[in-house]
């Protein structure tokens, strides 16, 4: 996707607080750690080595929180995309436990600094997973019983057909699922913002329309951007699915996906109640997940169709509309007030990717569609692992992520092909 200078016209930039500009570098200076990327990872990273005592610089190509960070559909999961028994089978019980918590570490890490810095973002708790055949009751019932029993976690229930049908009443939501109320849901962009305003009080200097464009892992290093440079002790490559060419070696572990939101005109609390009866979030087990919640105005916020090409649909609105309405034909007859896309890292085995370049140069990217908190979660393990604490943050290191096939220029062929095999797996 092009980055362009500015944020989409989406609904959370017409809701935005805190929306302040941040100047271009255009000298040489010099700090401590130099963050590349000002999103989740990268404002988490910065806010807690500041408060550290660090000197922090963080560059950002375009705003703050203009990526995935900012336009995603605001949902706080637990665990990762890989789940409990296929980690289990993959890692083992005890790396899996270790896994699990850290996940739990990364949803309490939100919530505290929402609450620490007193931002107002719409934070809401409940996430729903729902399934689309009734053939997964059993298994998504043995799944939440592993979760009560073998990890202690008692904040998710099963949900049978039945009540599904009472809480969304959706046409293709056609077996039960599970409701977990340590999930969470919120104003993405209102969030980022928040951390940004107390990163920069804590000492942070942040740039936006400071693109790097080349860096020297030295000591001390040189970070190179079209206007200036930063020469620091650290670096922090935190820029998810927009890393461009900037770093070669790690660029074929991940690959960019476009994701596709909108979000309705506001309805009435009739019909509210009717298609997210309690307001929590809610996503089906489609491999082209289908995901949504209301906002605090009681807008339907909607994300379905993805995109592997790199090209957007030529009416956005459409696109996506087509879709919800799949989910909920109750809605015809309202109005589309925004549509907006962004791009998605994710990995092969869909697990995230944290690590070293070399040991002044560290990296994360490849959340998989569960960024907010995994994002969070690795620009803190970052910063303590700067800081001379990396027992967490090396969990990860025993996670292998393979390179897509063909690497950076032919992992896309590949993949969509994959695509369609599970584009029509979805239909049976």
């Amino acid at each position: 996707m092009e980055n362009k200078p500015d944020h989409p016209n989406s609904y959370y930039f017409a809701t935005a607080k805190e929306l302040k500009e941040y100047p271009q570098l255009s000298e040489s200076i010099e700090a401590d750690v130099c963050i590349i990327g000002g999103g989740f990872t990268g404002l988490l990273a910065a806010l807690n080595l500041a408060e550290k005592g660090y000197q922090v610089v963080l560059l950002e190509a375009c705003r703050i929180g203009w990526g995935a960070s900012g336009r995603n559909g605001g949902q706080v999961g637990s665990g990762y995309n890989k789940k409990i028994p296929e980690l289990e089978k993959d890692y083992g019980k005890s790396l899996a436990k270790d896994l699990w918590n850290l996940t739990e570490d990364a949803k309490l890490i939100v919530r505290d600094r929402i609450t620490q810095h007193d931002i107002d973002c719409d934070l809401s708790y409940g996430n729903a997973t729902v399934s689309n055949h009734p053939r997964d009751s059993e298994s998504d019932r043995e799944y939440v019983d592993k979760l009560n029993r073998d990890y202690d976690y008692s904040e998710i229930r099963y949900l049978d057909e039945a009540e599904v049908h009472e809480m969304f009443h959706s046409p293709i939501f056609k077996g039960g699922g599970s409701l977990d109320m340590g999930g969470m849901h919120l104003h993405p962009l209102n969030f980022i913002l928040g951390l940004t305003k107390a990163a920069r009080e804590a000492g942070v200097k942040i740039f936006e329309q400071s693109r790097v464009i080349k860096y020297t892992a030295l000591k001390p290093s040189v970070i190179q951007t079209e206007q200036g440079q930063v020469i620091a002790k650290h670096i922090v490559l935190a820029c998810n699915a927009y890393l461009g060419k900037l770093e070669k070696r790690i660029a074929g572990k991940m690959m960019p996906i476009n994701n596709f939101i909108l979000a309705t005109e506001p309805l009435e609390e009739s019909e509210v109640k009717f298609i997210n009866r309690d307001d929590v979030c809610a996503h089906d087990k489609k491999f082209h997940v289908h995901y949504f919640r209301m906002s605090k105005d009681n807008r339907l916020i909607f994300g379905g169709g993805e995109n592997y090409t790199g090209r957007l649909p030529k009416d956005l609105k459409a696109y996506v509309r087509k879709t919800m309405l799949n989910v909920f034909p109750n809605l015809e007859s309202k109005n589309i007030d925004y549509a907006w896309s962004g791009s998605v890292a994710v990995t092969v085995n869909r697990m995230p990717h944290l690590g070293r370049l070399k040991p002044n140069v560290f990296f994360a990217h490849g959340f998989s569609g569960h960024g907010i908190a995994l994002a969070s979660l690795a620009g803190t393990l970052i910063a303590e692992a700067i800081d001379g604490t990396a027992s967490r943050f090396d969990v990860f290191s025993k996670i292998k992520i393979p390179t897509f096939p063909g690497g950076t220029m032919l992992r896309w062929p590949g993949f969509y092909l994959g695509m369609i095999y599970f584009s029509l797996r979805d239909r049976l």
